[in-house]
C-alpha cells in the first residue's frame, strides 16, 4: 500500500493542473479537494470511458457522499491477484485521500480468503473484515444462508444515499452469475476470468509441423474443437514432434500435486466441458457441472442413485481423460504441481497447447522478453474457446468463469456498512474500471471492453478482448446457485480426485466416494437447519431410485458411450474469430 506520504507527493505534484473540469459536485468542493480529484486523474486514471469532467463529478460524488462517515475506516480482503493489487497499492491509497474514510486492503490466496469468509459467516457477528472480493462461487451460499447483504434491498433502502449515481449496473457483463434465486444481487462483480484453451499460434502455423500432422491424423493442425482432437494434438506434440528448434516440447499441461487447487481443477468445471450435466444456462438444468440434480431451487442429490451426475460414466471419462493426459503427454514434473506452481511453465516456451488456462494469467504471459512474445510485443500464443467432451451437446455449459465480486456481511457495524459499499462502488466506477482493466486484464465493464484503448491494445492480448466480446462468452460460467454450502462441498473434491491420481483406486471408485461425501453433506445442511431458503432435500434410502432407473431417462446422468473418441476435429483460429465477429457480441 502506498504511504501517506506518495499521497502527499502525488497532491503536491499537480497543485497547478491544466485539466479543466466542471460539475456540481465537483464544484461544491474545496480547492484542495478539486485539486486532489484532478491530480487523481492524470496520475492514475487517464483511461476511462468517461469524460475529464465526467470523471471528476463521479469522484467528487464519493468525497460528497462519505462526508457522514468521518471517523469511520474498514478493513477488506482479497485473493493475490494483480488486479487487488492494483486496488490495494492504488485504489484503496486514492479512495482513502478522497473520502477521509482510511482503508486497510489486505490481500491472501483464494483458500485463505474462502476460510476468512466462511469463518465470519459461521460466527454469524462482525468479524476481522467488513468485505471480501470473494468468488461468486458461494452465490448458493450468500443467498440460502442470510449472511451476505442483498445489495438490491441495501440499494433501495439503507444504502440509498450511498449508491452511486452513475454505477450502471447493466454495464456488468457478468451480473447473472451474482443473482440469487430470489432475483436479488448478492455480490457486486469486481474482476472477471475464464478458463480457456491456450496455444502456441506460431507453432501451429508452421508448414511442416500442419504437413506433418495431416498425413499422421488425416485432418488439419488446429484449434480442436473436442477433446479427440486435443489428444491428437497432445501425442503429436509429445511423441512424435519431441523438439522444436532444439528444445523439448510438449503437447499438453496440467498439474497433479495432492492439494486444495486440485479441486478447483474440477469444480471449474471439468465435468461440463466432458458433458457430464445438462443442457441450461448458466449451470445445467436440472444437473449442473459438480453433478448435483436440482428440483425447482432445491438440491436433490450428486450421486447416479439420486439423479446426480458426480458418478456418472461422463464424469468417470472426465477424470480419466485427465490423469491419462498429464501422465503421458505433460511435463514430468507437472504431476506434482499445484495451480501456482503451474501457472507460469506455459510462458517458459517449451508447451504446445493447454486445455484449461486462465485467462488472469495473461498480463503474465505478455511482458517482454519472453519465449512466448515476438519482438514488437505481440503473443506467440492465442487463447480460444476449450474443446469438448464427446457427453457434450449443443446449449451445454462449455467452460467456467472466474468472477470475483465484492461481499458485504449483514451484520456489522451501520456505519463500516457503508463504507464498505462506497468503497465497492468505487473500485468498479467507470472512472476507474478501464485503467483497473487495462492492468490487471479482468473485464467486468462491457463499456470498457468496447472501449478504443482495448480495441488498441487487443492485437497484444492474443484473443482476450475477441472473446469477452463475443457471443461464446455466455457459455462459461461460475458455480451457480446449485451449491448451497461451497466451502463444505468444495473440500470434499480434491482428496477424493488425488487417490485417483495417485493410483490409489479407480477413477470410478474415487467418483462413487466424491458423491456419496457430497451427498452426506448436503444431508447435514438439511438436518441442522443451515439454510433459510432453498435448502437441500435429501430423500431417505427408501425413497432412492437407484442408478439404473437414472440413467434411461432422458438428460443427465447419461449412459456410457460406445464410442468416447469420435474423429477429431479443428478450426482455423481465424475462421473462429470471423464467426465471433459476424454473430456480434
Amino acid at each position: 500500500m502506498k504511504s501517506p506520504a506518495f499521497l502527499v507527493s502525488l497532491f503536491c505534484a499537480f497543485c497547478y493542473s491544466p485539466l479543466a473540469v466542471s460539475g456540481p459536485f465537483f464544484d461544491a468542493l474545496s480547492a484542495e479537494k478539486q485539486t486532489l480529484i484532478k491530480a487523481l486523474i492524470n496520475e492514475h486514471f487517464p483511461s476511462s470511458t468517461l469524460t475529464a469532467s465526467e470523471q471528476a463529478e463521479e469522484l467528487a460524488w464519493f468525497a460528497n457522499a462519505a462526508a457522514p462517515l468521518a471517523g469511520t475506516s474498514i478493513s477488506v480482503l482479497s485473493e493475490e491477484l494483480a488486479t487487488h493489487s492494483y486496488e490495494s497499492e492504488i485504489l484503496a491509497p486514492a479512495f482513502s485521500r478522497l473520502t477521509g474514510v482510511p482503508v486497510t486492503h489486505d490481500l491472501k490466496p483464494e483458500g485463505d480468503v474462502i476460510r476468512e469468509v466462511n469463518l465470519q459467516r459461521i460466527m454469524a457477528a462482525k468479524g476481522r473484515y467488513d468485505a471480501f472480493v470473494n468468488d461468486s462461487d458461494m452465490i448458493g451460499t450468500h443467498s440460502r444462508s442470510g449472511w451476505a447483504l442483498a445489495l438490491s434491498d441495501y440499494m433501495e433502502g439503507a444504502g440509498k444515499a450511498f449508491t452511486l449515481p452513475s454505477l450502471a449496473l447493466e454495464d456488468f457483463i457478468g451480473l447473472d452469475f451474482v443473482t440469487g434465486s430470489d432475483g436479488k444481487l448478492y455480490q457486486l462483480p469486481d474482476q472477471q476470468f475464464a478458463n480457456l484453451y491456450w496455444f502456441r499460434y506460431d507453432w501451429f502455423q508452421r508448414p511442416e509441423l500442419r504437413s506433418q500432422f495431416r498425413e499422421r491424423y488425416g485432418y488439419e493442425l488446429g484449434v480442436p474443437v473436442n477433446w479427440s482432437a486435443y489428444e491428437d494434438i497432445a501425442e503429436f506434440f509429445s511423441v512424435h514432434v519431441k523438439e522444436i528448434d532444439g528444445e523439448r516440447v510438449y503437447g499438453h499441461m496440467d498439474y497433479g500435486k495432492r492439494d486444495p487447487s486440485l479441486g478447483w481443477r474440477f469444480t471449474d468445471a471439468w465435468f461440463s466441458m466432458a458433458g457430464a450435466g445438462d443442457t441450461g444456462s448458466p449451470n445445467g438444468l436440472p444437473v449442473d457441472e459438480w453433478g448435483v440434480r436440482m428440483e425447482g431451487c432445491h438440491p436433490v442429490g450428486s450421486s447416479m442413485s439420486r439423479g446426480g451426475a458426480t458418478n456418472s460414466p461422463a464424469s468417470v471419462y472426465a477424470l480419466n481423460k485427465y490423469i491419462d493426459w498429464l501422465n503421458r503427454f505433460a511435463p514430468p514434473e507437472a504431476a506434482d504441481m499445484t495451480f501456482t506452481e503451474a501457472g507460469p511453465v506455459p510462458a517458459r516456451g517449451h508447451i504446445a497447447q493447454q486445455i484449461f488456462w486462465y485467462t488472469a494469467f495473461t498480463s503474465d504471459m505478455t511482458k517482454p522478453g519472453l519465449p512466448v512474445v515476438n519482438e514488437d510485443g505481440t503473443p506467440k500464443w492465442r487463447m480460444a474457446p476449450s474443446p469438448h467432451g464427446s457427453y457434450w451437446q449443443t446449449g451445454m455449459k462449455l467452460g467456467y468463469q472466474d468472477v470475483g465480486a465484492w461481499t458485504i456481511p449483514r451484520v456489522m457495524g451501520e456505519q463500516e456498512q457503508k463504507a464498505a459499499w462506497l468503497y465497492a462502488q468505487f473500485t468498479v466506477a467507470k472512472t476507474v474500471s478501464l485503467e483497473k482493466t487495462l492492468h490487471g486484464l479482468t473485464p467486468i465493464r462491457l463499456s470498457d471492453l468496447e472501449s478504443p484503448q482495448m480495441q488498441e491494445q487487443a492485437p497484444a492480448l492474443g484473443g482476450l478482448v475477441e472473446f469477452y466480446r463475443s457471443p461464446a462468452r455466455r457459455q462459461w460460467s461460475p458455480t451457480g446457485l446449485n451449491i448451497p454450502d461451497y466451502p463444505r462441498l468444495a473440500k470434499l473434491w480434491w482428496p477424493n480426485i488425488a487417490d485417483a491420481v495417485d493410483g490409489k483406486i479407480s477413477a470410478k471408485a474415487a467418483l462413487d466416494n466424491l458423491a456419496t461425501a457430497q451427498d452426506r453433506a448436503l444431508a447435514v445442511v438439511q438436518r441442522n437447519y443451515l439454510t433459510t431458503n432453498c435448502g437441500p432435500i435429501i430423500a431417505p434410502d427408501s425413497e432412492v431410485k437407484g442408478a439404473q432407473w437414472w440413467l434411461a431417462q432422458p438428460g443427465a446422468p447419461k449412459p456410457k458411450l460406445a464410442n468416447e473418441k469420435p474423429e477429431g476435429e479443428t478450426i482455423r483460429y481465424e475462421d473462429l474469430i470471423r464467426s465471433w465477429d459476424t454473430a456480434g457480441g
